[in-house]
């Protein structure tokens, strides 16, 4: 079981690291050449198919990082199990904090202060995903070598 939830768990990070670094250097960087005037629609479509990805990759994500606090392999480290939680945590407050609050005025209309505000904070959430991935390949190299 401990195997499973961390397997889980690492492909759950992995692919939101993968995300989150095309969203910050592909994504975000195209959002300024969308048009004012076509922007907000754009933005609505691109919450909404987002969120169908996203949402349900963070839930697994938070879930089973809180479970690895208790169900993990032996040979984890509980310090590394409670490291992943509080950069989790800290992707969260800033998704929360940050983001959706940007994309949601940005769905009013296209501001430029929002969207480079949005971009620069998002690299708070890129930062956090990219050192959860590389805790997560640690921990599996510890429970697999």
């Amino acid at each position: 079981m401990a195997d499973l939830n961390l397997l889980i768990h690492s492909a759950a990070t992995l692919v939101m690291f993968g995300l989150i670094w095309f969203v910050q250097l592909v994504h975000y960087p195209l959002f300024n050449r969308v048009g004012r005037q076509s922007f907000p629609a754009y933005e609505i479509a691109h919450q909404a198919r987002t969120s169908v990805l996203v949402v349900p990759l963070m839930l697994v994500e938070a879930l089973t990082a809180v479970s690895l606090l208790f169900v993990r392999p032996g040979v984890v480290p509980l310090a590394a199990a409670v490291a992943g939680v509080v950069l989790l945590a800290l992707v969260w407050v800033s998704t929360y904090l940050w983001q959706v609050p940007a994309h949601t005025r940005l769905s009013e209309s296209f501001d430029v202060a929002v969207y480079r505000r949005l971009v620069l904070t998002n690299w708070v959430r890129t930062i956090g995903w990219t050192l959860r991935g590389i805790l997560v390949c640690s921990m599996m190299h510890s429970a697999w070598m």
